[in-house]
């Protein structure tokens, strides 16, 4: 094979590989949406109900008739007479006159009659049923109105999105239980080299453990797909020609791990490219470490080559399959796990024209978060177990510099 390739930025790779995955067919299974965490929701959904269906308040205090307090201060109080309470979770059973109040609890009903709540740090007892009102209130005030968060027939989450926590409370607010989500895509896994062993087997000279079947299918699960290791497979083409045709017949997704650096050895991008059409898209990223990445479509299927150091494997993980797993299942967004915004502990250099990646360890500061390199070459594991997410330097950049930003993908 030649030596290079024409080196993609990142993000036009990904572009390219997604734009020709074409129509994406989800497969959809219907869940708990109590367990429906990181699912991604396969149609949009409604709420079948006001909420909230009453007026409530929204603090502990007095339920009150705003009137009743206009002009109130330290100096020239209000006072009100207590009439009882409306307890959680039960309808109202009194009804307030002029100069009344009633006890009112957060989230619980008003008094009949009363159009605004009193916060209690608001009055002072006087030892009998009547209480000092110090502030005023207007009508409404400290209430949460009827549909004042979602009205019935109002969208709760849109098609395509990955439920959060509030998106679940959201919906079983509304009494929404069971959600239609894409089933999980499955990614299967071929590792190559004739130096592997088993993890739990002993290693002879030259022999190291298979880890990126492992590590890939934790990240593959983690991006919400089922990992399906297919086996560790010699330097050979028919041996790995039986492997792709296997991973074809058993994932959506076909992931192979090493292989793809250039060399004589290097049967990845053959092997891929007999799988169908359009074959290869991109041969080489243009990006530090994971330059020799292999993508492509097959049969309508994403195919990857992997770089088999597990840094690189792990940034090319998160740059181009992590986005394909979740455009199989219907997701709107860009398909990026979290991230955030730290500053540099000390430079960085790089090349313009080339997108670096390099590990960090994060620590909380009281001016914000810093994010200190943890150096180390891209076939050494424990860098990444050192670190708390991957920092990266933008491809039109000849490095960072202490203090500056940076955006780091979080582990």
């Amino acid at each position: 094979m030649p030596e290079l390739f024409d080196l993609l930025p990142p993000d036009e790779a990904r572009s390219l590989l997604i734009g020709r995955m074409g129509p994406v067919s989800v497969r959809t299974e219907t869940v708990g949406v109590a367990d429906a965490l990181g699912r991604v929701t396969a149609r949009p959904y409604s709420s079948p109900a006001a909420l909230p269906s009453f007026a409530r308040s929204a603090m502990d205090g007095y339920s009150v008739r705003a009137a009743d307090t206009f002009g109130a201060s330290d100096a020239l109080p209000a006072y009100l007479e207590v009439v009882g309470e409306v307890p959680m979770g039960r309808a109202p059973e009194l009804s307030l006159s002029v100069g009344q109040a009633a006890v009112a609890y957060t989230g619980g009903m008003l008094a009949e009659g009363a159009d605004a709540v009193v916060m209690v740090e608001h009055t002072h007892p006087t030892g009998g049923p009547t209480i000092e009102v110090v502030r005023p209130v207007a009508p409404g005030e400290n209430v949460v109105q009827p549909c004042e968060d979602v009205r019935e027939g109002e969208e709760v989450v849109p098609a395509g999105r990955a439920l959060r926590p509030q998106d679940i409370g959201a919906m079983l607010a509304v009494g929404l239980t069971e959600v239609d989500v894409a089933a999980r895509p499955t990614v299967a896994i071929v590792s190559t080299g004739d130096e592997l062993v088993a993890p739990g087997e002993a290693t002879g000279l030259g022999q190291v453990r298979d880890i990126n079947t492992h590590t890939v299918a934790a990240l593959a699960l983690r991006a919400g797909a089922e990992p399906v290791p297919i086996g560790v497979f010699p330097d050979d083409l028919d041996a790995q020609r039986r492997a792709a045709w296997e991973a074809m017949e058993r994932g959506d997704i076909v992931v192979f791990s090493a292989g793809s650096s250039v060399g004589a050895r290097d049967m990845t991008a053959r092997v891929l490219a007999e799988l169908g059409e359009p074959g290869v898209l991109v041969h080489g990223l243009a990006i530090r470490p994971g330059k020799p990445t292999i993508a492509g479509i097959a049969r309508g299927k994403p195919v990857f080559g992997l770089p088999g150091n597990p840094v690189s494997a792990m940034v090319v993980f998160d740059l181009m399959v992590r986005p394909a797993i979740r455009a199989l299942m219907g997701e709107s967004g860009p398909g990026r796990g979290p991230s955030e915004i730290a500053t540099l502990t000390m430079d960085v250099p790089s090349v313009p024209g080339r997108e670096d990646h390099f590990p960090v360890r994060l620590s909380r500061k009281s001016g914000g978060t810093e994010a200190e390199p943890v150096f180390g070459k891209s076939n050494l594991i424990f860098t990444l177990v050192r670190a708390d997410g991957l920092a990266s330097v933008p491809l039109d950049s000849g490095g960072l510099y202490a203090g500056d930003p940076v955006s780091v993908s979080v582990f």
